[in-house]
């Protein structure tokens, strides 16, 4: 994808993008192998991806809970943290990198959460940019590949010269995934922005997260899938 080149903030540390931490420094140097800036990218893709697991009944939108080296303490996250994670570590390595938002639709869903938000449209879906070769190139680690072989989706690869998006159908053929809003790319995670505007679009999650983080994700999902999420 064509852009601005970076600047400085974009191999900075931040408040959420915390690339200076000890565990981000360590998981950085750990996983960015290879001989060029792709191929150590595509190593921390591979890594921030499969090292996580997904749970979106996880959500803790305080700063504590949002920083990257927060998905290495909990070894858990959902698409936000985890894309600041793969930021952060790209940066801990050397490569330019920044977060990027779009809405979607048709995410990974469960009746509870469903009920929960009262929409099946998700704001603030984060992905992250990381600059190769001259270029801004879209990587979205949040589905760990156990995950999507256990639900029948497509597994989102990343050879860092394509964007990588979720799948607009799974491995059977139904919908998956609807882009319908990009939100643009930040160079820290825009936190208020995404707790204010959560709490317009999902006043029944923030009030119910407890019982969320109370419940078993992959369980639920397990009892509906695969093919019974509603449009799909």
């Amino acid at each position: 994808m064509a852009g601005s080149a970076p600047g400085p903030a974009s191999l900075a540390p931040t408040a959420l993008i915390d690339s200076d931490h000890p565990s981000v420094v360590a998981f950085a140097t750990k996983h960015a192998r290879g001989p060029d800036d792709r191929a150590r990218a595509v190593a921390l893709y591979l890594a921030v991806r499969d090292g996580f697991r997904y749970d979106p009944y996880r959500i803790d939108l305080s700063p504590a809970g949002m920083r990257a080296s927060r998905v290495i303490e909990s070894g858990i996250g959902w698409c936000v943290p985890k894309a600041a994670l793969l930021a952060a570590a790209a940066r801990a390595a050397g490569i330019p990198a920044r977060v990027g938002y779009a809405d979607v639709r048709n995410h990974l869903s469960t009746e509870r959460m469903r009920q929960t938000m009262q929409t099946d449209l998700f704001i603030w879906h984060g992905y992250t940019d990381l600059w190769i070769d001259g270029a801004w190139v879209k990587a979205t680690p949040a589905f760990n590949l156990s995950l999507c072989e256990r639900f029948g989706l497509l597994p989102l690869e990343f050879d860092g010269h394509a964007d990588s998006l979720y799948h607009p159908f799974d491995r059977a053929g139904q919908r998956h995934m609807e882009y319908v809003r990009q939100r643009g790319a930040y160079d820290d995670v825009p936190l208020q922005h995404i707790v204010d505007d959560f709490g317009k679009a999902y006043p029944g999650w923030l009030t119910g997260a407890s019982a969320l983080q109370a419940a078993d994700f992959l369980s639920e999902v397990e009892r509906e899938a695969p093919g019974r999420w509603p449009g799909r």
